[in-house]
């Protein structure tokens, strides 16, 4: 029995039949985008496997991936970019991938499982903290977004090497930090964030200096 199915199963007994479940991943980091999922599995769809992306191996994560996306009766990507996440904030700009998720899905959900995230009136929802771990709908949508966040991560480490995007994924890190020094920031880094910040007032510090002279 899969131990992630009691609020699905209490949608169901409610009379929901299309349930979504929703999470990102990259709030944390100072560089790349934000990443949303939503993922509406059938009625009843069991695979123990599914569980929060934190508590997988990369290599379990990859193989999930494709396994979710193709058992899914219906999945969503959002990708969030990183001029709104610095306009909106990041817990805004989560909140609003997720609801462009819902409405953006090919199939209507009419229930959804968020992870933590209150949605409003947009749809009838159960915010559930740690809904990863909890939740087979809310751990997939996790899996999807980690997974489709990294392979980003990747391509921008063949675009700016020196920074080490493919290992630490845009996390604040020390070798980021140290890399963010010494290299200035880049177009993906999230100005909004205070490691990135503080590099931007040097720099502008550099520049006021360099006009008066």
């Amino acid at each position: 029995m899969c131990q992630r199915l009691e609020y699905e199963t209490k949608a169901y007994q409610k009379g929901k039949q299309y349930i979504i479940g929703l999470d990102e991943a990259g709030r944390g980091p100072m560089a790349g985008p934000l990443v949303v999922a939503g993922v509406i599995f059938s009625k009843g769809y069991v695979n123990n496997d599914i569980n929060d992306s934190k508590k997988l191996s990369e290599k379990k994560r990859e193989r999930l991936f494709d396994i979710i996306k193709h058992d899914a009766l219906d999945y969503q990507i959002e990708i969030i970019s990183i001029e709104d996440v610095d306009k909106l904030n990041v817990y805004q700009a989560s909140r609003i991938g997720m609801i462009r998720a819902i409405q953006r899905i090919s199939i209507k959900p009419d229930y959804a499982l968020s992870d933590a995230m209150p949605l409003g009136n947009i749809i009838e929802h159960e915010a559930i903290i740690k809904g990863d771990s909890k939740s087979i709908s809310i751990a997939a949508a996790s899996i999807l977004a980690k997974v489709t966040r990294d392979h980003i991560m990747i391509e921008y480490d063949k675009q700016y090497p020196q920074y080490g995007f493919a290992k630490h994924k845009g996390y604040p890190t020390k070798q980021h930090k140290d890399a963010l020094k010494k290299y200035g920031i880049t177009p993906i880094h999230r100005r909004s964030f205070q490691p990135v910040k503080d590099v931007l007032n040097i720099q502008l510090t550099i520049d006021s200096d360099e006009i008066k002279l």
